[in-house]
């Protein structure tokens, strides 16, 4: 079968900003699972560029800081280094987490090499949570978008981390399949597009064809978080929703529209425990990626 693309898989084994062990494991476990078997079978040019360090979750708060903020953040700078890398060889990452964080690592890298970057965020919440409203849950996992968008609020040393601040602009942020009900109680992303799991269920194809009219001609970082899924219709993710969520059928359905989109330039796959998810779990996490990625432009 002829190559559609050339992908470089990168492992970020962490669960160092997540709120519990297991995210960790992840890398592993989906290539165990078949990953790029499936990828290569389905003719998409990918290698297998390794993982970096593991990190795994650890009780280790300074004052008035996220839980472990220090390691999360020197996590995040070599996952900028190493997407770089890859980008810099003309090729995509497709970025296997570990807690979802790993998106600001990722989309440093793209920023860097292309200003203009947009980023469609596949996820069941929207991760805009900031450390003083919630100082009881320090948890960075869910203040990923925060710290991209630098809101009031935010870890100085996350929100610096790549070569400008912000790292993305609202204008260029599609919020896709959520269903937590959580939103910018302090307006600060009235730009921000958001197309909630109820539109996604509705009509998955004509959603995905809505976000990247958002994004319109601009590079950008797909993020697919575990959580989007209805836990009782493939159970995967770290942190489970419960009968809100997309089926698997509806996701696969959108993927493959959000990755024949002509500016992708990196996938990233967040939150999937493998100690929450069986085999036939881990396979099906697999087919949803294999289908994104095969539908991608080369």
């Amino acid at each position: 079968m002829v190559s559609t693309s050339s992908w470089a898989v990168v492992g970020v084994p962490s669960s160092a900003a997540a709120h519990s062990r297991g995210l960790e494991k992840a890398p592993a476990a989906l290539r165990a699972a078949g990953l790029l078997d499936a990828l290569r079978g389905a003719g998409v040019g990918v290698r297998d560029d390794g993982d970096l360090p593991t990190a795994t979750w650890r009780a280790h708060r300074g004052p008035d800081e996220p839980n472990d903020a220090e390691r999360v953040t020197a996590g995040l700078h070599e996952v900028r280094e190493r997407v770089g890398a890859v980008l810099d060889r003309a090729e995509r990452p497709l970025v296997l987490g570990g807690e979802c964080t790993v998106t600001i690592g990722v989309v440093a890298a793209v920023a860097e090499r292309h200003p203009e970057v947009a980023l469609v965020y596949v996820d069941g919440g929207q991760d805009l949570q900031l450390l003083p409203d919630h100082p009881d849950e320090p948890i960075l996992d869910s203040m990923g978008v925060a710290h991209l968008l630098d809101l009031p609020g935010t870890w100085e040393p996350l929100a610096a981390l790549g070569h400008r601040r912000p790292l993305l602009d609202g204008e260029r942020l599609v919020f896709f399949g959520y269903s937590d009900g959580e939103e910018d109680t302090h307006g600060h992303v009235p730009a921000a597009v958001r197309i909630p799991a109820d539109e996604v269920l509705a009509d998955p194809e004509d959603a995905a064809r809505r976000a990247l009219a958002a994004v319109g001609d601009a590079p950008f970082v797909l993020h697919l978080d575990a959580d989007v899924l209805d836990y009782l219709t493939l159970p995967a993710a770290d942190i489970p929703t419960y009968g809100r969520g997309l089926d698997p059928a509806t996701l696969d359905r959108a993927l493959r529209v959000l990755g024949a989109g002509q500016g992708l330039r990196a996938l990233v796959c967040a939150e999937v425990n493998p100690d929450h998810a069986d085999e036939p779990a881990l396979r099906a996490v697999v087919g949803l990626l294999t289908d994104a990625l095969a539908a991608a432009r080369p």
